[in-house]
């Protein structure tokens, strides 16, 4: 019995000595670049940029494989951001604006089957299987990846009702045309 104790107590060194050796040396290090551009996008995982998620379309950039317009959860905040920390130009955002939007269901029709939960990447809709299910207003991002796996039709996207804690006073736009000064 002790033998027993004694050889398994000196393979969990051993192994322990491997692994932490295999970590030291086999260490990946990524671009710190990377690291700071996923910082700055919202994380929302919706994949409106067209990646899998915010890590993705942040080593996209980092790479220059893709633009840095393409965040519409993020919007114009992000673009700013992110031409800010990449001393790039900023662009308008990419395709068309759209009113911020929310997911609502119809609670009545709802079948609770659970599809909407499992396909909304910030747990915004509150429910349990078999159960009527509701959106957390503060948290839905309108990125409608639960609009499309509900069997029974009953969430509708609709624009967020605007009061004092949405509203924005708008920017004004300012053109600026460079102008050139003659060389003496």
């Amino acid at each position: 019995m002790l033998t027993a104790i004694v050889v398994f107590t000196v393979l969990a060194a051993v192994f322990g000595l491997l692994l932490g050796f295999a970590a030291v040396r086999f260490r990946v290090e990524s671009d710190p670049i990377v690291e700071k551009i996923d910082a700055i996008l919202p994380q929302t995982q919706c994949g409106q940029c067209g990646f899998a998620g915010c890590r993705p379309y942040a080593e996209a950039i980092a790479a220059g494989e893709a633009d840095i317009n393409k965040c519409p959860p993020g919007g114009e905040a992000v673009v700013m951001a992110l031409a800010d920390l990449l001393g790039r130009d900023p662009q308008p955002l990419d395709g068309d604006a759209k009113a911020k939007m929310v997911a609502v269901i119809d609670e009545n029709t709802c079948i609770g089957c659970t599809l909407c939960l499992q396909a909304c990447p910030v747990d915004a809709i509150l429910g349990a299987a078999k159960q009527m299910h509701t959106v957390i207003e503060s948290e839905c991002t309108g990125c409608e990846l639960c609009v499309s796996p509900c069997p029974v039709d009953c969430i509708r996207m609709e624009p967020v009702r605007e009061d004092i804690g949405t509203w924005k006073w708008p920017y004004p736009v300012i053109k600026v045309t460079p102008v050139k000064v003659p060389q003496a």
